[in-house]
């Protein structure tokens, strides 16, 4: 337990998933940061298959790694010591530290947690030791009665590292006095003492309304509301792990329209939200049963159980769909998974993310994928070349556990600064493939492969500045509609 001369720490819990955690902990972050305090972000168990590559080569929530960029710092592996990869229904990938653990179902994982609390304390201290004060997120809900015994996500964790906690609901899903009423009741008489507040997300309508609710609250629990936060329309920090699936911004001009099949295991999806902050581009999710519809480009994203996720291709009829799309001369692409099934073979033979065996891949490149067990962790940076187009920059990350072979490979397309080479393209010129997650995010980058893909002479937003005019946004809503002082008395700062 952190001694009472360490700086402190502030635990933000919501009563539901989604109820804004991430976000008001970024927002914190920032206005933190503003005011000159040196903050870190921090969530102990976080379960996602969107994961970022951190500074010290290992992999976290890409909440966490947003969070970091609210504070000015690279994201590193202490912001999120466990990481949990849901590969089937029951069973996930455990990242500890940063680094692949091994697979657990969930009776294992449970039986485990005494010593990944140990290690979650440890990254806690460690961050504790180099910052002014730590902001901390909750995972789901701390009122899971099923979950309670040995919890390291919520409660558990705030009782170890003996921290104060604020509590957020979203009034948007509606319930939410019964959503702060009903999660404080089911907490524990010492988890109740630590609650400290509540906090109101997404509220539209005349404030003067929720008064009666408000004064209600506080008189019953005894706990302050530090604040009502408004619904911010447009807002966009990138999801921790749902498919945010709406378009964001939309023109009738120059539309490219883009297809792209949600996977059952689908992975690292915000790499299509520069595509849905564009006006010029009609992005379409297709979920399980649906047909993938019209499109210029269909985009075959990343997945955390490529052979499985294959099947699942299959079984929804969208392997014909790619055929059919690439006879009418459609454009495809292929994302690290979805670069894998491209190829001829998938083989995992060790059964590194599913049951041992091989399966045929969509034999639209030549090229086969074995799966490892070191999974590649990489942030990069190169020179991507199209045919016909100039060289342009290019930035990205790996995270892949397989190693592809083959003649496809032989005239890559991207130049990596540290001397490898990424990316194919079929010789007819309409498939590519690259093991790049975020390949979109650069300008100039995501300029280039959407004139492949048949859109020209397009504005291409600044990703990175979206990303923070999000985070800048929240942190003004906070300082303007939140208690800050209360707040930051709480963190003793």
């Amino acid at each position: 337990m952190p001694s009472p001369a360490s700086p402190h720490a502030l635990m933000i819990q919501g009563t539901t998933s989604d109820a804004g955690k991430s976000v008001l902990c970024a927002g914190l972050c920032r206005v933190l940061t503003r005011r000159g305090f040196r903050i870190s972000p921090f969530k102990p168990q976080n379960m996602a298959l969107n994961s970022a590559v951190t500074v010290d080569g290992g992999e976290i929530g890409r909440a966490q790694a947003v969070q970091a960029q609210a504070c000015g710092l690279e994201p590193h592996s202490d912001m999120n010591p466990v990481l949990l990869k849901p590969s089937t229904d029951t069973g996930a990938q455990v990242i500890l530290n940063g680094r692949v653990l091994r697979d657990m179902d969930a009776r294992s994982y449970h039986e485990y947690k005494p010593m990944v609390l140990k290690a979650i304390i440890a990254s806690f201290e460690r961050l504790l030791s180099s910052s002014d004060a730590v902001v901390v997120e909750g995972a789901g809900s701390p009122a899971e009665i099923n979950l309670r015994e040995g919890d390291v996500a919520n409660m558990g964790f705030a009782e170890e590292a003996d921290c104060p906690v604020v509590i957020v609901a979203d009034i948007d899903r509606g319930g939410v006095f019964a959503h702060l009423y009903g999660t404080l009741a089911l907490l524990s008489p010492s988890e109740q003492a630590r609650v400290k507040g509540f906090i109101i997300n997404r509220f539209r309508g005349d404030i003067s309304l929720l008064t009666s609710g408000l004064d209600w609250l506080e008189e019953t629990t005894g706990k302050p509301v530090l604040g009502v936060l408004p619904y911010l329309h447009g807002l966009h920090l990138e999801a921790e792990d749902a498919v945010v699936d709406q378009q964001l911004s939309s023109s009738h001009e120059n539309l490219l329209k883009v297809a792209v099949p949600v996977l059952s295991r689908m992975s690292n999806h915000t790499d299509f939200d520069p595509l849905r902050l564009n006006p010029n581009i009609d992005v379409c999710f297709v979920w399980k049963g649906q047909d993938i519809p019209p499109c210029d480009l269909i985009i075959l994203p990343g997945s955390k159980n490529t052979r499985s996720d294959l099947e699942f291709v299959r079984a929804n009829g969208w392997d014909k769909a790619l055929y059919r799309h690439l006879r009418f001369g459609g454009k495809v692409m292929g994302i690290c998974g979805g670069f894998q099934m491209l190829g001829e073979m998938l083989h995992d033979p060790e059964g590194i993310e599913s049951a041992p065996g091989s399966s045929k891949g969509l034999g639209l490149l030549a090229l086969e994928t074995r799966m490892l067990q070191d999974k590649q962790l990489h942030r990069v940076s190169g020179t991507l070349q199209l045919p016909g187009q100039q060289p342009v920059t290019v930035t990205g990350y790996e995270i892949h556990a397989g190693r592809t072979t083959g003649e496809a490979l032989e005239n890559p397309l991207i130049q990596l600064s540290d001397g490898r080479f990424d990316g194919v393209m079929s010789d007819d010129g309409l498939i590519l493939g690259t093991y790049l997650h975020g390949v979109f995010e650069h300008s100039d980058a995501c300029r280039a492969i959407f004139e492949w893909a048949g859109l020209r002479d397009i504005e291409i937003p600044d990703y990175n500045q979206i990303r923070e005019d999000g985070i800048n946004r929240i942190a003004d809503a906070m300082e303007e509609h939140l208690d800050m002082e209360k707040i930051m008395a709480l963190i003793a700062l």
